[in-house]
């Protein structure tokens, strides 16, 4: 499958949920209409694979990466020297976390998106998935959706360097397209704000094993070279730790965000007296 598009890029899609590699475009000289297109597909498949990058310099990456929005640098993770912004993914280096996840939920501003370039890959396995929140979203009943709209959810880290935490809506609206989608997950949601907590893990846990049911997701197999852009305000990603082989990786993620949803319905649980409540605390490592 593929679209014929006015600046005559190859796009073809991955998966009915999202996902579509882009042929025919190379980011160390990218246009400005180029660049226009690449964004308006982003929006459409949220995550975009353009594959053999080689010869991406420093310099045209963190470009590329500031056409999106200010580049983060990250507190712990290891960057190219002279360049704090380009991050250094290395499996060798606290690199296998596989869990679903939503990168920096934690932070009052999670980021926006990510620029991701695999530069060695085993030689077999190692593959990322990523998981469609709109449809997650939209794939609930109604009352469910009514329901999840209300509420509001603590995102937290705790391990040494690095304690943080926010409050987000359940459900978010995208600032570009005005769509709704679920907006938690397994490695930083801390608790529902507005439930026990029995009803919040209950909830929580259907929630982030529904948001990655297979109908909602696609997998790529990287080889080096291989690029990713995905907007990560509107989806879940898990790095498959199937290999023993190093593979490593370099990334730009674009800062920005300010997740907005519906005013919270409810007030804060509060616990009667004599009831013990201890919101569960997050203590995994950020993973990539």
């Amino acid at each position: 499958m593929s679209e014929s598009l006015r600046t005559a890029f190859d796009v073809r899609p991955l998966s009915g949920a999202l996902g579509a590699e882009v042929l025919g475009v190379r980011l160390e000289d990218i246009t400005d209409e180029e660049f226009a297109e690449l964004r308006r597909l982003l929006l459409r498949y949220l995550v975009l694979f353009l594959p053999e990058q080689e010869g991406w310099s420093s310099e045209s990456r963190i470009a590329f990466g500031r056409r999106f929005g200010e580049l983060e640098v990250h507190p712990y993770l290891p960057h190219l020297d002279g360049h704090p912004e380009i991050q250094i993914i290395d499996s060798e280096q606290d690199g296998k976390i596989p869990i679903w996840h939503t990168d920096m939920t934690y932070s009052p501003n999670p980021p926006i998106g990510s620029v991701l370039q695999i530069v060695r890959s085993p030689g077999r396995g190692g593959d990322t998935m990523w998981s469609n929140q709109y449809l997650a979203y939209e794939s609930l009943s109604a009352p469910m959706r009514e329901l999840l709209d209300g509420l509001t959810a603590i995102h937290a880290i705790h391990i040494p360097g690095l304690d943080s935490r926010a409050e987000h809506p359940v459900v978010r609206v995208h600032p570009e397209t005005g769509r709704r989608a679920l907006f938690v997950n397994r490695a930083h949601t801390s608790h529902i704000v507005q439930l026990s907590r029995n009803e919040s893990d209950a909830l929580l846990q259907f929630l982030t094993e529904f948001s990655t049911s297979p109908q909602f997701t696609c997998r790529y197999q990287w080889r080096p070279g291989d690029v990713a852009i995905w907007d990560n305000r509107v989806t879940q990603h898990y790095a498959v730790d199937d290999y023993e082989e190093r593979r490593t990786g370099l990334r730009v993620v674009v800062l920005g965000d300010d997740p907005t949803g519906n005013k919270p319905r409810w007030s804060p649980y509060r616990p009667k007296p004599g009831e013990r409540y201890a919101p569960a605390r997050v203590n995994a490592k950020e993973p990539y």
